[in-house]
């Protein structure tokens, strides 16, 4: 299937009709052995070994035939590409949302290409990524440098895919995968909720009530349209978000692509009602998805700006919602922003009854077990429950007994 060829000699037709073997006129230049195979896909490939490592060209040749009968063959030439190169390829064709895609643009090109930009792929070996996720360590949140590691993963599982290198060095034994520790929630009071709420502007209190008394992400709410809200059947309609892409606004999915219906309760849809005897809808028009995309989409938001506009959530945090956490003394911090009014409207629920199955589907999480590892700890304990059934059933007989 393939051969050695001896760039330093030549044989040649000799004065008496016999092959002669004579020194090359490259004799003593470069590396002697070129190792000859044809690829799977017909083109030819080589590779040179220098002098007196005659054996190590066969042994490879051995190799490359063995791994071709069993189908993992690797061209060598293809990991020669540099991982800027290859992971620039990858930002391109990879399927995210615009939104997404900004962010991983940003992570990959900030800490990854300082460290890995130059090294050809099949250069990087588990011991690099040891070394980088080390030099990591309080440059950059732990939490920023598990998604910057497994954007890394990834990147280097689609080169196994593509077949330019055979193995990914993340996955090795001697790697392990930064994780942040888990933060068990600490749900608000409904006392300090209702505080917050009270320092928000009155055109934008419902917002709050839509994150504790429904479970709505920020860019949810700031995306909630008249026609989404049903408020004689007490249902909404999540069907879109504001989101923030390449500093533009646009309209998008709720998070995991899937939009869902949430239960409107009679208090909530109360409140909803004065909101709209006093602020009228406002068509709003915004890209989907793409700022730069040609699609536009149109719809009556139920929370505009003064100016007739989608709610900025940046311009909303500074100048309404941390106002309104300074008024209620609570510290600004990332436990504090407006993603704490879900976890209330979590742990209520939980304190009801609720299961785990239902609340996945109300918050819009794509995996219950998400839900139970985040909430599990606010969840009545089982002892809890077992004492309460048992007395329940002891104070029915007791009581049948008096009577």
């Amino acid at each position: 299937m393939g051969h050695i060829e001896d760039r330093w000699y030549k044989t040649i037709k000799g004065p008496d009709g016999k092959p002669k073997r004579v020194k090359h006129e490259q004799y003593g230049v470069g590396l002697r052995y070129r190792a000859r195979y044809i690829g799977p896909d017909g083109r030819e490939l080589k590779k040179s070994f220098p002098d007196r490592q005659k054996r190590a060209a066969e042994d490879f040749l051995l190799s490359v035939e063995s791994d071709m009968r069993r189908g993992t063959f690797i061209d060598p030439a293809a990991g020669q590409m540099t991982f800027r190169e290859y992971a620039e390829s990858w930002l391109r064709t990879r399927v995210m949302d615009e939104s997404s895609r900004e962010g991983t643009e940003i992570r990959v090109r900030k800490h990854l290409y300082p460290y890995f930009g130059g090294r050809q792929l099949a250069s990087i070996k588990p011991a690099h990524i040891r070394e980088w996720d080390t030099s990591m360590v309080g440059v950059i949140a732990l939490a920023t440098r598990a998604v910057t590691f497994t954007h890394l993963g990834s990147i280097l599982g689609a080169a196994v895919d593509d077949e330019r290198i055979a193995k990914n060095p993340c996955s090795a034994k001697s790697v392990t995968k930064p994780r942040p520790p888990e933060r068990k929630v600490i749900p608000w009071t409904f006392e300090r909720v209702q505080a917050i709420r009270s320092g928000l502007p009155a055109r934008y209190r419902p917002l709050a009530d839509l994150g504790s008394g429904c479970g709505m992400r920020q860019g949810e709410m700031l995306g909630l349209a008249r026609d989404d809200v049903d408020l004689d059947g007490g249902w909404i309609h999540i069907r879109r978000q504001v989101k923030r892409v390449r500093s533009r606004l646009v309209f998008g999915l709720p998070k995991n692509d899937q939009d869902r219906r949430v239960p409107l309760p009679h208090a909530i849809g109360v409140i909803l009602n004065k909101h709209l005897e006093t602020i009228t809808p406002v068509a709003v028009t915004l890209p989907w998805e793409d700022p730069k995309s040609a699609q536009r989409v149109t719809a009556r938001l139920m929370f505009p700006t003064t100016r007739g506009n989608a709610i900025n959530r940046t311009w909303f945090n500074e100048h309404c919602w941390h106002s309104a956490l300074a008024s209620a003394d609570i510290t600004r911090s990332r436990a504090t922003g407006m993603h704490a009014l879900r976890h209330f409207y979590a742990s209520a629920l939980l304190d009801a009854g609720e299961s785990i199955k239902a609340l996945a589907t109300y918050l819009g999480h794509s995996d219950p077990g998400f839900t139970l590892r985040v909430y599990t700890h606010l969840m009545p304990a089982s002892e809890d429950r077992t004492r309460k059934a048992i007395d329940n059933l002891f104070r029915s007989s007791e009581a049948e007994k008096a009577t």
